[in-house]
């Protein structure tokens, strides 16, 4: 019988007291060391002591123009109705900007004030004062003084400092050292792959040890990556025993096994060779995260989820890294955005938000992308996170919050931000944005087309993708548009015409050959979410099939997109499901044809002039977007672009 510890995070800590434990307890005992190097390859590192200047710069008097050299008492008395000569050689030396001023001569005249009379004589029409444009002696840097203090930052700036001032090494502090050590049976190392389909069954890929990895160096330090070590903890003992015993490490990672499950061992393991500070923090994701001390080398243990493992690196390794090197974790920026939508969230839980964020009229709206801690691609997509706290349980519709920016480089006055129904076009849309609009990318977030149109009515968007079917007009979109953004003027562009209808397994292997056949009982269904236009025609022709739609098998099983509903049918999670055929034909599968329908974005009249708007206009008129989305399969581009003035 699996025995499970009865003392399964009864004891978790708030993200500050767990960075309060970890910083305190490792405040003095962790040491990098020190090395010496050259400064011309010491950019980014930090220095372990104290630099003084060698030599004075500049180390002599020098021209800070160009012109002649002179002694300032000389020229007293100078003016435009009482002009001055002067000797070439012995009262005046012509020089150039930088050249070393003669011992004799304590003032420079710009070239462009001196009048040359003939090859002896030159002529000045205003006096000089004593050290005019000159760089006096240590005007810069005075030999012995002190150019940086301990723990500073070298820069490219730095190094101009440094060698001018005689300095040609320093002794920097040696970057932190971690050592990744991925752990788990069903981990396959990324290059001992062919080809992704040479993954056997049951087994997935390691790559959070290489995505901390460079985490890990972004921050300065570097890393080592262990082999993959199986689910045994005496194997994961003895690499982190061997780890330990090397000294060449300042903190050790064990990637997975660090939550509550029977092969879950890293808090066994740290607590037999060391001391256990941290099992579990109030957040989300992240919460499995260990922390503990083994001969004073900081050893954690981080999910393996990927977003629960970047949670908890950006929350509490990455400032600890930092430490080590005597800095402070640079600050993120943040923006105030609204929340595009109500999010509900656990109470007692700080809850890391990824969001895409977009500017739409005069405010920043923050789009929630998917939650779940496994979902790697949200992170990817993401512009920032935004923190719900822990005493509130969720955030209302349109709730200003701060923004941490993951990409400071993201312009958001160039991004246009589209909701609603999901297309696949949308993907070639937002390629070729990448492509041919520099600076300029779309954001989208899959939210069915009356979550679409509602979020163009308060404002949320810039375009809404809608396939909304009205069976009285026997249109699309206009009647809801009209019904929904009562007085909103609007352009509806036809994007494409594509055929919708039931994607099955390879093969149909039930014979599945219309709708009327989701009611037999042996047939499990993959629903879309209220609201979608997918799920709007189902229910229409359900009722006209007088078919019990909440009778079917897997009529509440709902995804968010086309393509999620493949993958459920791909999976074997479901036999069948309503979407488009570029969805099906992407994945392998077969597909029964229900109806050919219009997908069409609904763009309001104030936004149509915007460059992101334009750009998207554009890009759908191009010979090249038609023949990409054609090649997807199940489209029509025949009206692509046409416009529909609705008010």
């Amino acid at each position: 019988m699996t025995d499970y510890s009865t003392d399964i995070y009864l004891k978790k800590k708030s993200l500050t007291q767990a960075r309060e434990i970890l910083f305190n307890t490792f405040a003095r005992s962790a040491s990098t060391g020190v090395e010496t190097m050259a400064v011309t390859e010491a950019v980014g590192r930090i220095l372990a002591e104290g630099v003084s200047a060698l030599v004075s710069s500049p180390a002599n008097h020098v021209a800070a123009m160009d012109g002649i050299a002179v002694k300032a008492e000389n020229t007293f008395g100078a003016a435009e109705t009482a002009p001055k000569t002067l000797r070439i050689s012995t009262e005046a030396f012509f020089l150039n900007t930088g050249n070393l001023l003669p011992s004799e001569t304590n003032a420079v005249i710009m070239i462009e004030d001196v009048h040359v009379i003939d090859d002896h004589t030159v002529e000045i029409m205003a006096p000089a004062f004593p050290w005019q444009y000159v760089r006096k002696v240590g005007e810069d840097i005075v030999a012995t003084e002190l150019l940086f203090p301990a723990n500073h930052l070298i820069t490219p700036y730095c190094v101009g400092a440094l060698l001018s001032a005689g300095i040609m090494t320093v002794s920097v502090t040696r970057r932190p050292c971690v050592l990744i050590i991925p752990t788990g049976d069903e981990l396959v190392a990324c290059k001992s792959l062919f080809a992704p389909s040479d993954l056997p069954p049951g087994k997935i890929l390691e790559t959070n040890a290489h995505m901390l990895g460079a985490l890990v160096a972004a921050c300065g330090a570097e890393f080592i990556r262990h082999d993959i070590v199986e689910d045994d903890p005496e194997k994961i003992k003895q690499a982190v025993q061997k780890a330990v015993d090397s000294g060449m490490y300042q903190g050790i990672f064990l990637l997975g096994g660090s939550s509550a499950g029977a092969r879950d061992y890293s808090k066994t393991v740290i607590s037999e060779l060391g001391d256990l500070l941290i099992h579990g923090v109030t957040i989300m994701p992240g919460k499995p995260f260990i922390a503990g001390s083994i001969k004073d080398i900081p050893v954690f243990g981080i999910p393996g989820y990927p977003v629960s493992a970047v949670v908890c690196f950006e929350e509490m390794i990455r400032p600890f890294l930092y430490r080590l090197q005597g800095l402070p974790a640079p600050q993120k920026e943040t923006v105030t955005a609204v929340m595009a939508k109500k999010v509900a969230s656990k109470l007692g839980v700080e809850e890391f938000l990824r969001v895409k964020l977009g500017a739409v009229g005069d405010r920043i709206v923050a789009t929630p992308l998917p939650r779940g801690a496994g979902s790697v691609t949200s992170l990817a997509d993401a512009d920032a996170f935004v923190r719900i706290p822990a005493d509130t349980e969720g955030m209302p519709e349109a709730t200003p919050v701060a923004a941490e920016r993951l990409n400071r480089r993201t312009d958001l006055d160039n991004t246009l931000v589209v909701v609603g129904s999901h297309d696949n076009t949308l993907d070639v849309i937002a390629d070729m944005f990448g492509h041919e609009r520099r600076g300029m990318r779309m954001a989208s977030s899959h939210v069915g087309s009356m979550g679409g149109l509602m979020a163009l009515k308060k404002g949320f968007c810039h375009v809404a993708g809608t396939h909304l079917f009205d069976p009285e007009t026997r249109t699309y979109n206009i009647t809801y548009i009209k019904k929904h953004l009562p007085g909103m003027r609007l352009k509806l562009v036809r994007l494409v015409s594509r055929r919708q209808g039931l994607i099955v397994p390879r093969g149909n292997p039930k014979n599945i050959s219309g709708l009327e056949d989701l009611a037999k009982p042996d047939i499990r269904f993959i629903n879309r979410q209220p609201g979608s236009g997918t799920r709007i025609l189902l229910d229409y022709r359900l009722d006209e099939l007088r078919i019990n739609g909440p009778a079917i098998a897997g009529y509440d099983n709902e995804e968010y997109t086309h393509m999620a509903v493949a993958v459920a049918v791909a999976s074997g999670a479901a036999d069948a499901g309503l979407g488009i055929y570029a969805a099906a034909r992407a994945l392998g599968l077969d597909f029964v044809p229900v109806v050919t329908e219009q997908y069409e974005l609904a763009i309001p009249e104030q936004f149509m002039g915007l460059p992101v708007v334009q750009a998207l206009m554009t890009i759908i008129t191009r010979p090249e977007f038609a023949t990409r989305v054609e090649e997807l399969g199940g489209y029509s581009t025949e009206e692509t672009g046409r416009l529909i003035d609705i008010s």
